[in-house]
């Protein structure tokens, strides 16, 4: 998303009810399990476990909830077993979305999500036609308050970043997934705190929505996030100011 889409999402999670948070936690959980259960529960030598640990530092996870994901998920044959897959939809306004899920029963799931479209006036999209609006890329979050712009975006792009933004709520560093951990460690490294560090999916183009259509589209967008099978989920919604209080 662009310009305060993202701020947005980041100051609404850091305000979000422990409910809300638990929520974020579990899905997180998740996906460590998916990680070690592939490559193992060492970081060092598992580099899909380390972004997934950048995640859950960027939101403060308890470590003894990281811990306790890492174990089960090299528990072994107790371990619970999920199957990773992207849903394309259609939103309200002709936007975008595409919903990463996590599952440990497909059919469950795609019933569900397909409720929560019927409901929010979403339609799934025929394959390809939304995955390619989108892009994966190293995502860096940094909050104005106390870095330097020049500075930090000099580091960043003798790091190996691609792109470099600066905004009102603070800067925007974009990396080629190879390139984000080398990025992301070279900013730790200088003393600067993220407020989001992820690999993520961001949008080529954007669908630029009234107040009515975006009001529609949080809605839909809110309830695929609050359902526990769903990892993340991206839109090319550019939302007014307004949409956003």
């Amino acid at each position: 998303m662009s310009g305060h889409n993202k701020w947005s999402k980041i100051k609404r999670l850091k305000g979000a009810a422990d409910a809300k948070r638990g929520r974020v936690f579990s899905k997180l959980a998740r996906e460590i399990m998916i990680a070690t259960r592939e490559n193992g529960g060492d970081p060092a030598m598992n580099a899909t476990l380390r972004m997934v640990l950048l995640k859950c530092k960027s939101v403060n996870m308890p470590s003894d909830s990281v811990d306790r994901a890492i174990k089960k998920g090299t528990g072994g044959d107790g371990a619970d077993i999920f199957e990773e897959l992207n849903y394309e939809v259609y939103g309200p306004g002709g936007v975008a979305i595409l919903v990463e899920i996590a599952t440990d029963n497909r059919n469950r799931t795609a019933g569900t999500i397909r409720h929560i479209l019927s409901k929010n006036n979403g339609n799934m999209a025929s394959a390809g036609s939304v995955a390619r609006l989108f892009q994966r890329r190293g995502q860096i979050i940094i909050p104005r308050q106390g870095n330097d712009e020049d500075k930090l975006m000099e580091l960043a792009l003798e790091a190996g970043a691609e792109d470099f933004k600066a905004e009102p709520e603070g800067f925007e560093i974009l990396t080629d997934p190879a390139a984000f951990e080398t990025v992301y460690m070279s900013v730790e490294s200088a003393g600067v705190t993220a407020e989001g560090a992820e690999v993520t999916f961001l949008p080529t183009t954007t669908v630029a929505l009234d107040v009515h259509a975006a009001k529609d589209v949080n809605r839909l967008v809110e309830a695929l996030e609050d359902y526990e099978d769903v990892k993340e989920v991206h839109t090319n919604a550019e939302f007014p100011e307004e949409s956003q209080d």
